[in-house]
């Protein structure tokens, strides 16, 4: 039996030599491996961290120490060492491990954080709480991945520096990368700390093999090792971080175990806050994904070990973005395109290609990304700003603010709304189209198939005197659905001559309304589909059709409370309409992971469920 089949918790970590503690950084890296290739999930940033944790959790003592990662993609090691090993194989599976911290599987667990750049500012707050509890614990913060590109960071970093008494350790996990290289002025800088001469006397090159992996193959890498276990002989302030007043240990191998034990026991015996720069590589150990150079395997699906190669996805909303922004910035020299770290992930990488004088990734920083855009349309460009709904929430004053109230043409494209599944509560992208209803001017945009997603995106880089916002889901678009009219700029898609039932299927839920309606029109239901195509603002003939229906149907995939349909009924009243209107979206609730579909039956955003909801509300008219 292996080391990681028995370990029940940090602590058994202690008595192993080093031999042992090697063997069993395999033993991770293959569990990882062989889970994930099935699973999908963040494989790159995990086999980066494997030393680095283990060192972690020998030196301090979880739970009673705290330990935050930042992002929280990188806790499968974590999580391994934690007593879940048995439980792995579950990751991101109904029922199973979550892919991110959770405080309900382990104890180990305190932030569920898997929104960037946070885990600082958590451990600030924690550890002056234990400064003035006079609890003896300390607080260790796993940064890297490319969250410190990310301001609040920063804003972290500055207030850390005078809390004096915290005890408050920050390993930052240098991989150079988020999914892709690192850019900006920060990047540059902890270049220069890591490959600087003065922190060693001297640097020897050693070679040393990571032990063979199963159906992995052995492989071989290269590491600076330096005197004294890659230490100075004294903790003292240096580069960046002088300035700071934050102490500094490094730069230390973050795959030698030794190394990185002797870098944290001097950070824990210092007393004060204390930075800890590890260098680690992204998808180490682990052939294909260090060769990887999208993103080293940051987040695959699917795969085969042996190969590397994903599981074929088909073609995904995406692609379809991806292509058209390419189009659009041939016939459109002012359109730009900005990204927040995640060029690849929101089809950004081919127009980058094309046009990378015109492309800025601003790192993991979706505040700076907005105001960027507001600039760039201020002289006189049409930004493109593309971003997982989920994470332009952080952004929402910039868009309020910065380029709504300046009436600025800025294209917001919103990949990944609604539910998206396995990546859980934090990556629904459920708030975006409740939060947009709040800004003056701005106009929303749901396409329900990939040629109306070409057409809305046409029509929202048109618009220069105020943000536009184009949204669409996770995976594989429904075939295109031809209106059979239009009415104003409503598509309807089904009309039947009655005035029963009008159902509106706002973006990705218009091929469930289609469903739903053949269901209800078996009961010989008269029912009419629309899809608004523009959500935001209310189309005046959108308000007409329902106030000809007996009932009106909404559905959307979007929280319920303040979305499109409750726009829709509060425009409706101030019509003067009264008519029944059944709202369907998602819950105000931090949902499970599961998959999409999964998700989507539990919620009942399904024709059956809508159906039947549909038909008990006619009844009761």
């Amino acid at each position: 039996m292996g080391h990681l089949e028995s370990l029940t918790g940090p602590r058994d970590l202690d008595p192993l030599d080093h031999d042992q503690l090697l063997a069993l950084a395999a033993e991770i890296r293959q569990a990882l491996i062989s889970t994930i290739a099935r699973t999908g999930g963040h494989l790159g940033p995990n086999l980066g961290v494997v030393e680095l944790t283990m060192a972690i959790h020998r030196v301090f003592e979880s739970p009673k120490d705290r330990v935050i990662f930042d992002t929280g993609h990188q806790s499968y090691v974590h999580k391994l060492l934690t007593g879940r090993a048995a439980e792995f194989d579950s990751l991101r599976q109904e029922g199973g491990l979550s892919g991110y911290p959770s405080q309900t599987e382990s104890a180990h667990d305190i932030v569920e954080n898997s929104h960037a750049s946070t885990a600082l500012s958590y451990a600030d707050g924690l550890a002056k709480a234990y400064t003035i509890t006079g609890e003896d614990r300390h607080v260790v913060a796993v940064i890297g991945d490319g969250a410190l590109t990310g301001g609040m960071a920063w804003e972290a970093l500055n207030n850390i520096a005078i809390a004096h008494d915290s005890k408050l350790v920050i390993v930052v996990n240098d991989n150079g990368r988020s999914y892709t290289p690192t850019i900006g002025g920060l990047a540059t800088a902890l270049t220069a700390l890591r490959t600087n001469p003065k922190y060693e006397p001297f640097l020897d090159m050693v070679k040393r093999r990571l032990n063979a992996v199963p159906g992995v193959g052995p492989t071989a890498y290269e590491v600076l090792h330096a005197a004294k276990k890659g230490l100075k002989d004294a903790l003292a302030p240096q580069g960046l971080f002088e300035d700071l007043g934050l102490k500094y240990v490094g730069p230390v191998d973050g795959h030698d175990l030794e190394a990185m034990e002797h870098a944290l026991r001097q950070a824990k015996h210092f007393g004060g806050p204390v930075l800890v720069h590890a260098i680690t590589r992204k998808g180490f150990g682990y052939q294909p994904a260090e060769d990887h150079e999208a993103d080293q395997f940051h987040a695959p699906g699917a795969f085969d070990i042996e190969t590397g190669e994903e599981t074929p996805k088909g073609r995904i909303w995406t692609d379809v973005f991806s292509d058209e922004i390419v189009a659009i910035g041939e016939r459109r020299p002012d359109v730009v395109a900005l990204t927040a770290a995640m060029m690849h992930p929101v089809g950004l990488d081919a127009f980058q290609k094309r046009f990378p004088e015109r492309t800025f990734d601003v790192g993991i920083a979706e505040q700076h990304a907005a105001t960027s855009a507001a600039g760039l349309a201020l002289g006189g460009l049409h930004p493109v700003f593309a971003v997982y709904a989920t994470f332009l929430n952080r952004a929402f004053d910039q868009v309020l603010m910065d380029i709504a109230l300046h009436k600025l043409g800025v294209t917001l494209v919103l990949d990944r709304s609604g539910v998206t599944g396995p990546d859980g509560a934090s990556h629904n992208g459920m708030w975006d189209m409740s939060i947009l209803q709040l800004v003056p001017g701005l106009r929303l945009a749901a396409p329900r198939d990939p040629a109306r997603l070409v057409e809305l995106l046409n029509e929202a880089i048109t618009v220069s005197d105020a943000p536009t916002v184009v949204r669409f889901p996770k995976g594989g678009p429904p075939a295109d659905m031809d209106a059979v009219d239009r009415i104003g700029s409503v598509d309807v898609l089904r009309a039947d001559g009655s005035k029963d039932v009008l159902m509106v299927g706002v973006g990705a839920m218009a091929a469930v309304a289609m469903r739903a309606a053949d269901l209800i029109a078996a009961e010989g239901i008269g029912v009419n589909v629309i899809d608004p195509r523009w959500v935001k603002p209310v189309s005046p003939d959108l308000v007409a059709l329902a106030a000809e229906h007996s009932l009106v149907v909404h559905i959307e995939d979007n929280g319920v409370q303040g979305g499109s349909g409750a726009a829709l009924m509060q425009e409706l009243a101030a019509q003067g309409v009264q008519r029944p209107i059944r709202l369907h979206g998602i819950p105000q609730e931090f949902l499970e992971h599961a998959e999409r579909g999964a998700i989507l039956e539990r919620i009942g955003l399904t024709p059956q469920a809508i159906a039947r909801d549909t038909l008990a509300a006619f009844s009761a008219l």
